[in-house]
């Protein structure tokens, strides 16, 4: 191979780079025409600008309530009431074991309750003892929501018909 023909092709790529920049330095069509654009917007000002924002309409004051529920849709809070209790029909199985009654033997028709973190069993007979396999999260998960509150521990038990 020869090296002498190596300057002819040099020349050749001298004179494509410099027909490329010549392009480069020729304005394209869309720039051609963005700066026909600029020119006829140049010292134009958008609507508005420069005017003073106009003062805010004055509005009546809100009418302050004391809260938005009526009295007899609110609900006591957590520290408000002394406890929980819930009807549980079908016989309690905890650790593998039927719970009973320590007194009556009864193993089914149980009211369940929630108090200061503990949970009482009590039978249809009015025995009550305290379960410690049950905690207050066992018990959230397996209640329903609350359908009555009750002013006295009795009312509730009138309510739940024991």
């Amino acid at each position: 191979m020869k090296r002498a023909g190596r300057g002819h092709e040099v020349e050749e790529d001298a004179r494509v780079f410099h027909r490329i920049r010549r392009q480069a330095k020729e304005p394209t069509e869309a720039l051609s025409q963005f700066a026909a654009l600029h020119a006829q917007l140049q010292g134009q000002v958008p609507p508005g600008f420069g005017v003073p924002a106009p003062a805010p309409e004055p509005f009546a004051p809100a009418v302050v309530m004391d809260d938005f529920l009526p009295p007899e849709l609110r609900v006591p809070s957590h520290d408000q009431v002394g406890g929980k209790m819930m009807p549980w029909s079908q016989p309690l199985v905890l650790d593998g074991e039927m719970v009973a009654c320590t007194e009556c033997g009864a193993y089914r028709d149980w009211l369940i309750l929630s108090t200061r973190g503990e949970i009482w069993l009590r039978c249809r007979a009015g025995h009550q003892q305290h379960e410690t396999r049950i905690d207050t999260a066992w018990y959230n998960r397996h209640s329903g929501p609350a359908d009555a509150t009750h002013a006295t521990f009795e009312d509730c038990l009138r309510h739940l018909g024991h």
